[in-house]
C-alpha cells in the first residue's frame, strides 16, 4: 500500500489526512484515514517548519499504517545539495525504510530542471524530490498518476481532506 498524505494547519491544530492506493494510475483510494491533532506548536522563527512532521507521525501510529512509500505535498530537500527538507525528516523518522517522495506546486531556488516533471503541456512543471528511492522512478510514477491535470486526482483528495473540518 502506498499512502499520500497532506497535513491542515488550523492555528494550534492541525488534521493529518492519508489516502491509501495500490496502484499509481489508480483513480481513487482504497481507504482513507484522518486524525485530528489537537495542538500543534508555534513555528520557529528562520528555522524550517516541521510542525507536520508530528502530525504525519500521529496520523501513521493512530491507524496503525506501515505504507511501502509516502507521497507528500512539499519537499524531501530544498536544493541540490540535499538541505534536509520535511520529507527527509519524515524518511530519518521512520527509520529510512519508507521511501518518500515530495511533490511540490513551486520550484525553490537551488533545485535545477532534473527536479521537475511536466503532467501537462503549457502549464508549470510540479517540483519533486525524494528519499529512499531514485528521482528517475520517483518521477515516473508522478507522471503514472491518475489525473489529467497538472496535480495528480488523489493528492487533490488528500488535501480537501486535511482540510475538511466538518
Amino acid at each position: 500500500m502506498k499512502l499520500a498524505v497532506a497535513v491542515h494547519l488550523n492555528g494550534a491544530q492541525a488534521q493529518a489526512a492519508a489516502v491509501a492506493f495500490d496502484a499509481w494510475d489508480s483513480p481513487e483510494a482504497t481507504k482513507t484515514y484522518l486524525s485530528h491533532i489537537a495542538h500543534v506548536e508555534k513555528a520557529t522563527r528562520a528555522e524550517l517548519d516541521l510542525r507536520e512532521l508530528p502530525c504525519v507521525m500521529q496520523l501513521l501510529r493512530e491507524h496503525q499504517l506501515e505504507p511501502e512509500l509516502i507521497l507528500i505535498d512539499g519537499f524531501v530537500h530544498l536544493d541540490a545539495d540535499e538541505t534536509p527538507g520535511l520529507g527527509q525528516h519524515l524518511f530519518h523518522a521512520l527509520g529510512g525504510g519508507t521511501p518518500i517522495v515530495g511533490v511540490s506546486k513551486t520550484g525553490r531556488p537551488g533545485l535545477p530542471a532534473q527536479f521537475e516533471v511536466m503532467r501537462e503541456e503549457e502549464t508549470k512543471p510540479l517540483t519533486v524530490t525524494c528519499a529512499g528511492i531514485d528521482i528517475g522512478a520517483a518521477k515516473a510514477r508522478l507522471r503514472a498518476m491518475h489525473g489529467r491535470k497538472r496535480v495528480p486526482t488523489l493528492m487533490k483528495l488528500v488535501a480537501r481532506l486535511a482540510k475538511n473540518t466538518d
